[in-house]
C-alpha cells in the first residue's frame, strides 16, 4: 500500500494505516520542534509553512507534501528520514512505542556533532523525544578524553548506569570514576562532563529531563555561571 503525499511506504511488514502514518509523522514534528525549543511561528518562520498547516500537520489532520516535509525537516535541523522511523509490528501500539535494537535512530545527528566532535555516540532508546524524559545509550570509543573536556549545566536531573567499561564523571570540581554497574543521578544544574579516559570502550544508560535537544554551546571550565534563564544546557 502506498504511502501518504511525499512519504514514502516503508515495508510492508510495518502494516502502518495511512491514518496512523500522518498522525505519527505529526506527533515526531510536534516533539522534535519541543525538544528544539520551538514555538509553532518559530518553525512557521524557518520552514516557510503556515502556521494553521503546520498545527494541522502536526495534529495528523492534513496530508504534507514531500516539498513541505523537506522544509520542516531543514528548519528542524535533521534529515527527512528522522520522522519515518522504521516501526515493525503484529499491532499500531507495538509500532508505536516498541523500539528494536536495530532500528534505534542516533541523537548526534540531533546534536549535529559526529562521534569524533562529541566523544561518543548517542541512540534514543525511548520511542520518541516527546514527553517528560528521555532515554538513550551512549557508547564512548577508548580514551575519548582526547575531545575537549566540555563541561555541561541545564535544567531538570540526570540519571545513568554505565553498562560496561569505565567513565569518568565530572561533578563541579570532583572527579569520580564509574565502572559497571555503577550508577548516579544529580540535578541538571550542576556542572558536569563524562569522558572515557581507559583503553577499552565504554557504554552508558540515561535518562535525561527535560527533553532538550540539541546541546547547547559548552561552558568552558573558567566561564561563570548565570542566572536561570541563561544556563547553558546539555546531556
Amino acid at each position: 500500500m502506498g504511502g501518504f503525499a511525499g512519504v514514502p511506504d516503508t515495508t510492508a511488514s510495518t502494516r502502518v494505516t495511512q491514518d496512523e502514518g500522518l498522525a505519527a509523522f505529526g506527533a515526531e514534528v510536534r516533539e522534535l520542534r519541543k525538544a528544539r525549543q520551538m514555538t509553532l511561528a518559530d518553525l512557521a518562520a524557518d520552514s516557510g509553512v503556515s502556521i494553521s498547516h503546520l498545527s494541522a500537520i502536526e495534529r495528523g489532520t492534513v496530508n504534507p507534501t514531500l516539498a513541505k516535509i523537506t522544509r520542516i525537516a531543514a528548519a528542524l535541523a535533521v534529515p527527512e528520514d528522522w520522522f519515518f522511523a522504521l516501526r515493525p509490528g503484529a499491532g499500531p501500539l507495538e509500532r508505536r512505542y516498541v523500539v528494536r535494537q536495530e532500528n534505534r535512530r542516533t541523537l548526534n545527528v540531533l546534536y549535529g556533532q559526529t562521534v569524533e566532535e562529541a566523544g561518543y555516540s548517542d541512540a534514543l532508546l525511548s520511542s520518541s523525544v516527546g514527553g517528560e524524559f528521555h532515554m538513550g545509550i551512549s557508547d564512548y570509543p577508548p580514551y575519548s578524553e582526547k575531545v575537549a573536556d566540555e563541561i555541561y549545566v541545564r535544567g531538570g536531573e540526570q540519571h545513568g548506569i554505565v553498562l560496561e567499561g569505565e567513565l569518568t564523571l565530572r561533578l563541579e570540581n570532583e572527579i569520580i570514576t564509574l565502572k559497571a554497574g555503577d550508577s548516579f543521578s544529580f540535578p541538571g544544574h550542576v556542572l558536569h562532563s563524562t569522558r572515557n579516559k581507559s583503553s577499552k570502550p565504554a557504554r552508558l544508560i540515561w535518562v535525561n529531563s527535560p527533553v532538550i535537544i540539541p546541546k547547547y554551546a559548552a561552558l568552558t571550565p573558567d566561564e561563570p555561571r548565570t542566572d536561570e534563564g541563561k544556563k547553558r544546557s546539555g546531556t
